[in-house]
């Protein structure tokens, strides 16, 4: 127990290593070391996020399979916000062209303003945000979604980053 505490207060990824400790018995000590980790993650699963595109504002935009686009922020955009306590979004049938301005997000520590990552139409907002704008920081690409809308310009998704290109542009901005 004591070795648990000591890595708990060493170790980060105290988490990754706990498994590892539980099966000690079974494996080599070359085998008891997790790899470190240095990088930053937008989502807690990798399958999640394969198929968000982002723009540099830090909207996110997922298409699905109908042709609809879901409409988040990023889990750095989230994070420098800090807790969101305000979410004010459009009204269903508001036509956007990409980067308009269609709402806004109020924190304990900014506010910031939301911009279209697409051309089209508001289908539906989050109504959950009303009553708990908290989901947006508890979970940014899942549960704390802004907005859907229909995609008018197909064309405009090969002007916004994947993940990978999300990623470098956020050392960039960072550095």
């Amino acid at each position: 127990m004591a070795a648990c505490g000591l890595l708990r207060s060493l170790s980060p990824n105290f988490t990754i290593v706990l498994p590892f400790l539980a099966r000690s018995t079974l494996l080599s000590p070359l085998h008891r070391v997790p790899k470190p980790y240095f990088g930053r993650t937008l989502a807690s699963s990798r399958r999640l996020s394969a198929a968000l595109k982002f723009t540099d504002k830090h909207e996110w935009i997922r298409v699905e399979d109908d042709g609809i686009g879901t409409v988040g922020i990023s889990k750095f955009a989230q994070e420098a916000l800090g807790d969101v306590v305000y979410c004010g979004l459009p009204e269903v049938g508001t036509q956007l062209t990409q980067q308009d301005e269609f709402g806004a997000l109020e924190s304990v520590k900014a506010a910031s303003e939301l911009y279209s990552p697409l051309t089209g139409e508001v289908l539906e907002v989050n109504t959950q945000l009303a009553d708990n704008p908290g989901l947006v920081n508890k979970s940014c690409y899942k549960d704390g979604w802004l907005m859907k809308m229909t995609i008018a310009k197909p064309a405009e998704l090969d002007t916004l980053m994947d993940e990978a290109a999300y990623e470098r542009y956020i050392r960039s901005i960072e550095d």
